[in-house]
């Protein structure tokens, strides 16, 4: 099993012909990904052929709209390459044409815009995942974003993270030490994400198939404590953490938008503080990550 995507899948891009869309799509379709349709407003009745160089990239359908891919191409999730100004309306777009699984890659998307799509996605009942964020992949099923296909492997651990590139770490981490990964979920670090850490670890407690969950946090806001809390009460599987920004000054951005310690507040020895509380395994380095999870599976 797996969380959200898996080969039945069937993937829409917005965005596909500009120059991130053409080339992420070429390597979501590399990889196996299920591509049924791009979208790109003017462009519907032409087909995407990628790069000239792509030689592996096979036509992908254009539309002008994303309920004329839904209802003649009967995609069931997209990802989203769209420019920041247009992608709020992308995410709203999408919501609005029935799709239930929303993938925002593109980072730099005004706060306001994203209070707007976030509030309109939930009322459509819809999962948005990002925006600003490296995406979703189940390994041998479907790759939905920018993460690098070769080092994930079918396996048995969650992966939830609000870093794209300490995602990569863990995965190469529980790779290394042949764990493998059922599902890795990049949620983003934006102040606004669709979804949440708490969300991802609901839909990890309810795949039969993850045996235990990574779960990557950085320094600003609460979102890592309330998903402490959640495990401890409710999460039976094991769970390995890591807080990145732990030398980062108060009161200073890091990185992220959503990385900053305000008012006393998201440092991260109150993160790791309240984790352990709940019995996560906390460590140091992200080199750590893939033997913690053996120790803590008891192998």
């Amino acid at each position: 099993m797996s969380v959200l995507v898996d080969r039945n899948t069937r993937l829409l891009v917005q965005g596909i012909t500009g120059s991130e869309g053409t080339f992420h799509t070429s390597q979501i379709l590399e990889y196996g990904t299920n591509v049924v349709a791009g979208v790109t407003p003017g462009k519907g009745g032409n087909l995407y052929h990628g790069n000239d160089r792509d030689k592996f990239c096979r036509p992908v359908p254009l539309f002008n709209t994303v309920k004329d891919a839904v209802e003649k191409a009967e995609a069931n999730a997209t990802v989203i390459f769209v420019p920041a100004a247009f992608a709020a309306d992308a995410v709203m777009e999408a919501a609005d044409a029935g799709l239930k699984v929303i993938i925002c890659i593109t980072e730099g998307i005004p706060v306001n815009d994203m209070m707007k799509a976030y509030a309109f996605v939930k009322a459509k009942g819809a999962v948005l995942v990002g925006p600003n964020c490296p995406g979703v992949i189940t390994p041998g099923e479907a790759k939905i974003g920018i993460m690098p296909g070769f080092i994930h492997k079918k396996g048995s651990i969650g992966v939830v993270s609000r870093s794209g590139t300490l995602t990569y770490e863990a995965v190469h981490q529980l790779t290394n030490v042949g764990l493998g990964q059922s599902t890795c979920i990049g949620i983003g670090g934006d102040p606004i994400i669709g979804t949440r850490f708490i969300d991802a670890i609901k839909l990890f407690a309810e795949d039969d198939e993850t045996e235990g969950l990574i779960m990557i946090g950085e320094i600003g806001g609460s979102a890592e404590e309330e998903a402490a809390e959640y495990i401890r009460e409710h999460f039976r599987k094991p769970v390995v953490g890591f807080i990145a920004g732990r030398t980062a000054p108060p009161g200073r951005r890091m990185g992220h938008a959503g990385a900053i310690v305000s008012g006393g507040k998201g440092t991260a020895e109150d993160k790791i503080r309240v984790m352990e509380a709940a019995g996560i395994h906390v460590v140091e380095s992200p080199a750590d990550l893939g033997e913690a999870m053996l120790k803590a599976l008891g192998r």
